[in-house]
This record gives C-alpha cells, sequence and structure tokens, in this order.
C-alpha cells in the first residue's frame, strides 16, 4: 500500500475509495473493485491500493454493509440467498460515486471482480448501469450446477438469471481470467462463455490458466496462490484497463 502522502484513501458509504497518487492522470479511470464471498478484507484492499498505485481511482465496494451480521458457514447457501438485482444497485452507484470524485470525474468506469464478485461485474457489464469495462477473476457462471444449485430452485427476485444467460446483453468490452483446474468452474462453463462472449459483438477475452485453479491471485491462500499466473494475470488486467478505459 502506498504511504498516506501519496494518496488520498477514504472510507465512504460504499466502501473504501483509494484514490490515484496526485501525480497520476487526471481525470483518472475509476475502477469498481467486487470482493468474493468472504467480504472485503484486507487482501482486495490491497488489490484496490495496487491499482490506485497505476492511476486509477477505485472504490472497493463494500456489499455486505447492509448486512447486519455476516456469519458466513455455507458460502453456497449464502450467495443463493444474496439480491443479484440490489447488489448490480450498488454497483450503478458505486460508478456513479466515482463519476462525481475530483479525481475521476467525467472519466471512464469499469468493474474488477473476484470469484462471487467476478460473476457481478460479469453481469453488471451485461447491465444497464453504463459500466464501460469488465474484468472477471473465476466468477461463477451457472446456475444450473455447481456451488450454485439448488434442487429446491433459487428465487427468481433474487437470482432472475445466470450469467451465461446475461452474455447477450454485454455491453462493454470484457477480460474474463480463470483457472483451468477452477473446482467451481467446470470447463463446459467456460466453453460456454467463450461461445457466448464470441456472439457478443464486443471487444472479449478469455484467458484460461493451465495448473491454477480458483483464487490464484490470493497470496493470504497458499495453497490456491500462483505467482506467476497472479502476475500474469495482473499485468494482462492492466493494458485491458488502460485500454478499455482510455480516454476518448
Amino acid at each position: 500500500m502506498a504511504s498516506e502522502t501519496s494518496r488520498n484513501d477514504r472510507t465512504v458509504d460504499l466502501g473504501h475509495f483509494h484514490a490515484p497518487p496526485a501525480a497520476g492522470q487526471t481525470p483518472a479511470p475509476g475502477i469498481v473493485m467486487l470482493h468474493d464471498v468472504w467480504g472485503l478484507s484486507e487482501h482486495f484492499d490491497d488489490l484496490a491500493g495496487r491499482l490506485a498505485e497505476q492511476g486509477f481511482g477505485v472504490l472497493a465496494l463494500e456489499i455486505y454493509r447492509r448486512e447486519s451480521e455476516v456469519a458466513i458457514e455455507n458460502p453456497g447457501a449464502w450467495m443463493r440467498n444474496l439480491s443479484d438485482p440490489q447488489i448490480l444497485s450498488d454497483i450503478e452507484a458505486a460508478a456513479a460515486f466515482l463519476r462525481e470524485q475530483p479525481e475521476t470525474r467525467g472519466a471512464k468506469v469499469g468493474v474488477v471482480g473476484f470469484c462471487m464478485g467476478g460473476m457481478y461485474a460479469l453481469l453488471a457489464g451485461c447491465g444497464p448501469g453504463g459500466i464501460d469495462a469488465a474484468v472477471v477473476y473465476y466468477g461463477l457462471l451457472s446456475h444450473e450446477h455447481g456451488i450454485l444449485f439448488d434442487e429446491a430452485g433459487l428465487d427468481p427476485s433474487k437470482k432472475p438469471r445466470q450469467p451465461l444467460d446475461a452474455l447477450g446483453d454485454l455491453a462493454c468490452p470484457l477480460l474474463a481470467l480463470y483457472g483451468e483446474d477452477d473446482e467451481f468452474v467446470p470447463g463446459e462453463d467456460l466453453a460456454a462463455l467463450e461461445a457466448g462472449l464470441a456472439e457478443s459483438g464486443q471487444s472479449t477475452e478469455v484467458k484460461i490458466y493451465a495448473g491454477a485453479g480458483h483464487a490464484f491471485m490470493n497470496e493470504t491462500r497458499e495453497e490456491a496462490f500462483r505467482p506467476e499466473t497472479a502476475s500474469d494475470a495482473w499485468a494482462r488486467m492492466l493494458a485491458f484497463l488502460r485500454s478499455a478505459l482510455a480516454a476518448e
């Protein structure tokens, strides 16, 4: 994380805002960062700070700020009970916040998410909220199997459509980063993702890393972290965001 003299970081109602260094581009592109199911941990705050050091104004959204208690015993059940429309509305509010800040006013805004947050990054890029670019790190894709599947079915008011079914509405460039051995995103889902994105009419890239599984970016999880993969994915993301969010 940078020193307080190089950035003006602050906590706001929506989460943690990491302003870019004063010497950076003005206005800087904005990024809404979305954490995984376990919440806005120090890991994601650190990633947001790293992005700010690269010249982006980053709001690390606190998705659970409305929850009176966050006690996750079963992550699948927890995610199945979250309201997708509410969270997507919060992402829109986060993007609007960035467009109002002195450091990012009037600039393009992208969204970057991880695991559960990656799923919401994809859905936000397929929504009407004016997101200019989306980066999906190992985002969940299906309601039909895996951790989001429920034999009793999902509440359609909370889960109106699975991410794979939203691809036809993609409204911005998208970069998707996955591990080939991801236990939560099987190969058939990745094939469906690639096929759906190919029909979207948008500029998209899906990068699948051999020898990596879920959460390969998370250095706090020794069993999952893949340093070389994480480094390549980070560089790939920076190049994508700088291109997609460049001022016109």
